[in-house]
C-alpha cells in the first residue's frame, strides 16, 4: 500500500500537541540543521576563518536547496516546504543534489578545511542515499538529517555530545504526531542518515 500523509491542517486548528509538533518540526526542518552543522563544525576546525567556510558551504547545502523548494512551492508544483508526496520530492532532490556538488567543486577549488569538505562529501552521500530511496519508497528525509546530525556533532566532539540524541528524537516525535511518517520510515531514515555521516571519517 502507498504512503500518503495526510494535509497537516492550519496552525489555528491543531490541539497544543500538534503545534508543538509543528515548532519541532519546522525548527529542526533538514536545511536549518544541514546550516547549524556546518556553522559550527567550520568554527571548531578554524574559528572565524572556519566559519566564513562554514557558510559558503551553508549557501550550497542549506540556502539553494531551500530556495528550490520554496520556488515550487509557489508555482504549485509541490505541496509545502516538507513535500508531503514522495513523487513530487525527486525533482528538487535531485536539483539539490547538483548545487552541493557545485559547492564541493568550489571548497576543493579554493582550499576549505578538511572537516568542512569531509562534512559537505557526507551530506552529499546522505542526499544521493536519499534520493535512490526515494525513487521506490518515502523515507524519512527529516530523520536522515537527524541522524546523520547527531553522528557528526559525536565523530567531532566526541561522547559528550550524547545528549544531542534528543534533537533526533524530538524530530521524530513531531514527524510521528503530524502523521508525516511511519516508524519505519523514521527508523530507516536515522539508519541512513547515521551512516552516511560516517563518510566523515574516511576524509576526516
Amino acid at each position: 500500500m502507498t504512503f500518503s500523509p495526510p494535509a497537516p491542517p492550519a496552525f489555528a486548528d491543531c490541539t497544543p500537541r500538534q503545534k508543538a509538533a509543528r515548532v519541532v518540526s519546522d525548527g529542526l526542518a533538514p536545511a536549518n540543521m544541514v546550516v547549524a552543522l556546518l556553522l559550527l563544525v567550520g568554527w571548531h576546525g578554524a574559528s572565524w576563518t572556519g566559519l566564513r567556510w562554514g557558510l559558503l558551504a551553508a549557501l550550497f547545502c542549506g540556502v539553494v536547496p531551500v530556495g528550490i523548494i520554496t520556488f515550487g512551492v509557489r508555482r504549485g508544483a509541490l505541496t509545502d516546504q516538507h513535500i508531503r508526496v514522495r513523487r513530487q520530492r525527486i525533482v528538487p532532490m535531485a536539483l539539490s543534489l547538483v548545487s552541493v556538488v557545485a559547492g564541493l567543486t568550489l571548497l576543493r577549488v579554493l582550499g576549505a578545511p578538511g572537516e568542512v569538505f569531509a562534512l559537505v562529501v557526507a551530506m552529499l552521500v546522505g542526499l544521493v542515499s536519499s534520493l535512490l530511496v526515494t525513487v521506490g519508497w518515502q523515507i524519512s528525509i527529516h530523520m536522515s538529517v537527524a541522524g546523520g546530525t547527531v553522528m557528526i556533532l559525536l565523530l567531532v566532539f566526541g561522547p559528550r555530545m550524547l545528549p544531542a540524541a534528543l534533537i533526533a528524537a524530538a524530530v521524530a516525535w513531531s514527524r510521528l504526531v503530524l502523521r508525516a511518517h511511519t516508524p519505519a520510515q523514521l527508523l530507516a531514515g536515522t539508519v541512513l542518515g547515521g551512516t552516511s555521516a560516517l563518510t566523515f571519517l574516511l576524509l576526516g
